[in-house]
């Protein structure tokens, strides 16, 4: 049996701070990453998401969020923000995603967990 990962727990910002269809974007260097993390708010839920596109690399942070969806900026691709899953062609790959956890008005990103 491996051991687990330690979970890291990073504190984002206020829970009213992001509207539905907002992005907010952890830089990789904030948390010693190799990939920047977008955080999504979508019908009051929060989601986060490795933000380069697995397809062609683009910024996710800076697609459209709709829907339970963030559209790719570059080629029009869609990924579920639940699950990270390709849901419109071009793009076919996962985005791999991180845990999202709200404690007394605060929004936490989850490292080292698996959603």
């Amino acid at each position: 049996m491996q051991p687990q990962a330690a979970e890291h727990r990073i504190p984002l910002f206020e829970e009213g701070d992001l509207k539905d269809g907002d992005t907010f974007l952890l830089p990789a260097d904030a948390f010693g990453g190799t990939d920047s993390i977008a955080v999504f708010r979508d019908e009051g839920q929060y989601h986060a998401l490795d933000d380069t596109c697995p397809h062609a690399l683009a910024s996710l942070s800076e697609g459209w969020v709709e829907d339970g969806e963030v559209e790719c900026p570059m080629h029009g691709g869609r990924f579920c923000l639940r699950t990270g899953e390709a849901t419109a062609m071009p793009a076919t790959g996962a985005a791999r995603t991180h845990p999202i956890e709200v404690h007394d008005g605060r929004v936490w990103l989850i490292l080292g967990g698996s959603e």
